[in-house]
């Protein structure tokens, strides 16, 4: 992995999140030319949490790592901290066999009768 300096990380062009490496204020802007970023976060991220990049809309998915970790509940704008509170986990889900990622990945897991 190469060492930016950047008080955040993303891991994949796929990604709608970046994470946080610090704790970050709301108002720090994210300027990053490499991802074509520029942001005002909107609130406070504590570290390790996760911000949007882009517009997120309800019900869309949210892709970290390059894969679907989950679906908006609400509206996400860019600069939003990105968690429990409007994000619903889709990994383990049995009804969602057959999905495909962006990647190409496809959850193979039976549907719990």
């Amino acid at each position: 992995m190469e060492i930016s300096g950047r008080p955040w990380t993303i891991m994949d062009t796929a990604d709608d999140v970046a994470t946080a490496l610090m704790d970050l204020s709301a108002g720090t802007v994210v300027d990053d030319p490499d991802w074509q970023l520029h942001i005002t976060l909107r609130m406070d991220i504590p570290f390790g949490h996760k911000f949007a990049i882009r517009a997120i809309p309800k019900g869309g998915r949210v892709h970290k790592y390059g894969q679907v970790m989950g679906s908006a509940i609400s509206d996400i704008e860019p600069g939003d901290h990105v968690h429990v509170h409007n994000v619903e986990s889709l990994r383990g889900r049995g009804d969602l066999v057959g999905y495909k990622s962006p990647t190409g990945a496809v959850q193979e897991e039976e549907t719990p009768q």
